[in-house]
């Protein structure tokens, strides 16, 4: 079987589920352009802003891809690369594309608040609360690992820090002249192809003026820029930003695609799948753990809710961003895996031990995208580059999640002190940042983040039950939400049992109790939200 074929048999899967599927979850959940958007409604210029779907979609999907889709499937073709094809296209279509429509669908019928408020709203405070400490603890995580991740990279290639501070100069500008000078003066179509052309030199401009700094300053260089991209408005940095950068994506997939037809390589990896590997554990739940994003993440549910929704002009932008969003990452993990199944397992296997998955993705994928005629190194350099680039993106973004999250777990409460956090954007992200200085210095990250996999498949689980209370208290069937609910905390509880019982045995009792903690959460939160549906039972229907 050639490369190729899977490639585009994917891509008829993928485009066919977008047409059918996806107009049925839309129609399900009862959006319609009837009802003025929280864009709208709550517009401030800073979080609440209406923007084109195209734009939002940019901003979505580089925020919600990262690394996720390209690391995650690398990884899990240990087990097999049909499986994990298997997973990325069931999970895509059936779970996260529900996921993600889901639960920016509850923030736009919630006054584009996050998952926690709607939990608030259909579970109750108590489950609210404990969903935003978690929530908030898993993005001060992403924060610290993610700014050391980048820092290194910078560290190491000084090329990429310099194209990555050069497109944010260029984000500002973008977002300069589409919003004060406006589409009457500049088309946007316009501005989007200088802004293109601009960025695409920028990346060859980076290598050209490389720009070293030392590692504890790359630190506090990219958490005072992540503090700037929190409290600006989000039309002037953030979603030009992401926007710009999501062509990057789009370039190195479209690229990717051209180069796997022209030199149309076949699927040397056999079909053989392995129940088990030393190293990661059981193909269940593990699977469904190390494949998220590109299937589904719970951190989706994050940015669904809590930038997204804030952008949308009308309801029914919501289908092409949150479904066909989710879908487009979905089809970049299936090229992810593509990089390495025309290896041997054998090779595959010596390979990902040494290089890691970021270079064998890199190295797979630039030597296709070098058939086109184009420099392999700088094929390769361009596609790291790229990776990278969104790892920024993640930072930024989760900085802006997590104050969120913050204002919002201290906005019921009466105390003045509660009152300043929840209104105050400047002082809430200060904390956000202090927090994750804090876990950078002590070193924490890294031996927490094994536990994140498990962590971000929690919240998934957590997000399909909160759209699913939401559906039921409407009186409208919440099948098609609570299979894959079910499913994911299925796969999340016998994850983190497993995981529990391994630090248990191996001594590692502070991640042995982090697990049984989460194992509770998950327990409790269920616990509440059935007692909330029998509660209300007898309750009209809320809109």
């Amino acid at each position: 079987m050639s490369l190729s074929l899977l490639l585009l048999i994917s891509a008829i899967i993928l485009l066919l589920a977008y047409r059918f599927y996806g107009n049925f979850v839309y129609k399900k959940f009862g959006l319609d352009n009837s009802r003025p958007a929280p864009s709208h409604t709550h517009r401030d210029g800073i979080d609440y802003e209406p923007s084109k779907p195209i734009v939002v979609l940019g901003h979505h999907f580089a925020s919600i891809a990262g690394a996720g889709p390209i690391v995650g499937p690398i990884i899990a073709v240990t087990f097999g690369w049909t499986p994990a094809v298997i997973w990325i296209l069931v999970g895509g279509i059936f779970f996260g594309a529900v996921h993600d429509l889901g639960s920016m669908a509850a923030s736009l019928r919630s006054d584009g608040k996050s998952i926690g408020v709607i939990i608030r709203n259909q579970i109750g405070t108590k489950g609210k609360q404990l969903f935003v400490i978690f929530s908030f603890s898993t993005l001060i995580l992403v924060i610290g690992v993610f700014s050391d991740i980048i820092a290194k990279t910078f560290v190491a290639n000084p090329g990429v820090a310099s194209a990555s501070l050069l497109f944010i100069l260029l984000a500002i500008g973008f977002g300069f002249v589409n919003r004060w000078i406006g589409n009457k003066t500049v088309p946007f179509i316009l501005l989007t192809i200088v802004g293109v052309i601009l960025m695409y030199y920028f990346v060859y401009l980076g290598t050209q003026i490389p720009f070293a700094l030392d590692y504890k300053v790359w630190i506090l260089v990219l958490l005072a820029y992540a503090f700037i991209a929190s409290v600006t408005p989000v039309s002037l940095l953030l979603q030009p930003r992401d926007y710009l950068n999501s062509y990057l994506l789009y370039g190195m997939m479209i690229a990717a695609v051209a180069g796997v037809i022209i030199a149309n390589p076949e699927i040397k990896m056999d079909t053989q799948i392995q129940a088990s590997s030393e190293s990661l554990g059981y193909v269940f739940p593990v699977l469904f753990v190390t494949i998220a994003c590109g299937a589904i993440s719970g951190f989706h549910s994050l940015v669904a809710s809590g930038t997204t929704s804030k952008q949308l002009d009308q309801e029914s932008d919501a289908k092409v961003v949150g479904f066909g969003g989710m879908l487009i990452e979905s089809f970049l993990a299936i090229i992810s895996v593509g990089a390495v199944v025309v290896l041997s397992k054998t090779e595959y296997l010596e390979r990902i031990g040494t290089e890691g998955p970021v270079s064998l993705f890199s190295t797979g994928i630039g030597g296709m995208i070098a058939t086109l005629g184009i420099s392999e190194n700088f094929a390769i350099g361009f596609v790291a580059l790229t990776v990278s680039a969104f790892a920024l993106t993640t930072l930024d973004t989760c900085t802006r999640l997590a104050r969120f999250t913050l204002q919002e777990y201290f906005e019921d409460m009466p105390q003045p002190a509660a009152k300043v956090v929840a209104t105050n954007r400047y002082l809430s992200t200060f904390v956000v940042v202090v927090l994750s200085v804090l876990l950078l210095l002590s070193g924490e990250f890294s031996t927490l983040w094994p536990i994140f996999g498990s962590a971000n498949q929690l919240l998934a689980a957590l997000a399909l039950l909160t759209i699913a209370v939401w559906l039921i208290k409407k009186n409208i069937p919440a099948t098609f939400v609570t299979i894959p609910m079910f499913f994911m905390f299925t796969v999340t509880l016998a994850s983190l049992g497993l995981f529990a019982w391994k630090n248990y045995q191996e001594n590692g009792y502070v991640l042995a109790f982090i697990a049984a903690l989460l194992f509770v959460l998950a327990i409790s939160l269920i616990f509440l939200a059935f007692k909330s549906l029998k509660a209300e039972a007898k309750e009209p229907a809320k809109a």
